[in-house]
């Protein structure tokens, strides 16, 4: 991702957004105004910027522009906290990696993912990749295991794979949008590096739908969702999901863990699952799986 291309293209979308008279400029509908939303002049007032400095800005120009000058345009903007993150984040980048090295998840933390034998949970890298899973999240989402490792992420799992956009069912375009609102967050996160960068580019190029959401802007980090999947074995999951920091391991972006509410019909379904599916999590080399008889079979 072009970091000053992706700066001047949110700002004119948030610009857009804005109709004049939301932030109290004056606006007489007699058919002469050519600019949707606000004009850049009408932006650097509100903002007490000049028009010059945040026309440099809106151009990608982003260098000498202070953080008090950004959250006064974020103000003007009305931008969400996630959204004026994002700003900053584009503006000033914090993350110089280049590269994530692809390394196996540590035996410690797939031993954790194993003993979650009714919580299903996944571990994500850096642009959403699946690098690891237990049993239970497989039984309930996919068999991540047959999927190759360089489409084995949440994108192409949402925008490529026909079971899993059945399993959301009209909660799908919902679904779609948030992933795309949280990959935006990363890819500013990180705008050097080329995996990211990779993954943005495939998928805008082999899907119509990620291209469309994608161009969008929308930015919102999902940290933490709620579930309605119609799964085809047990019937209706209602689950809750937590994406989980880990300290420890800068370049994943955290375990995704999913519960039911105790004693619900869900819950039932998710022990029924564990108790019968014979889908295997990711292999770690020196740990191995429960034999069977000892874990879900």
């Amino acid at each position: 991702m072009d970091r000053s291309v992706e700066l001047s293209e949110f700002l004119k979308s948030r610009r857009a957004r804005l109709r004049p008279e939301d932030v109290g400029v004056p606006y007489r509908s007699n058919g002469t105004r050519r600019v949707r939303g606000l004009r850049r002049e009408e932006l650097a007032l509100l903002a007490g910027v000049s028009v010059t400095h945040y026309t440099r800005l809106e151009q990608g120009h982003s260098r000498h522009v202070s953080a008090e000058v950004l959250d006064a345009i974020a103000d003007v903007l009305r931008l969400t906290g996630d959204e004026r993150s994002y700003l900053h984040a584009l503006a000033h980048p914090a993350h110089r990696c280049r590269d994530f090295p692809r390394t196996p998840v540590r035996p410690g933390l797939q031993r954790l993912l194993d003993s979650l034998v009714l919580t299903p949970a996944f571990v994500l890298g850096r642009h959403a990749d699946v690098v690891a899973w237990n049993r239970l999240v497989a039984a309930v989402f996919a068999d991540f295991a047959a999927i190759p490792d360089e489409r084995r992420t949440i994108a192409h799992l949402i925008f490529t794979d026909e079971g899993i956009r059945r399993l959301h069912g009209p909660r799908w375009p919902r679904l779609a949008r948030e992933h795309v609102a949280q990959l935006r967050i990363l890819a500013a996160r990180y705008p050097a590096n080329p995996q990211v960068t990779a993954h943005v580019n495939a998928l805008r190029q082999e899907s119509a739908e990620f291209r469309d959401l994608w161009e969008e802007h929308h930015v919102a980090a999902a940290t933490h969702r709620d579930y309605v999947l119609d799964h085809p074995l047990v019937g209706e999951l209602r689950l809750s999901a937590e994406l989980v920091a880990l300290p420890g391991d800068p370049e994943l972006q955290g375990m995704d863990m999913f519960a039911a509410e105790a004693g619900s019909e869900s819950e039932a379904r998710l022990r029924h699952l564990a108790e019968t599916t014979t889908r295997l999590p990711s292999s770690v080399e020196g740990i191995p799986h429960p034999p069977q008889g000892l874990g879900p079979s």
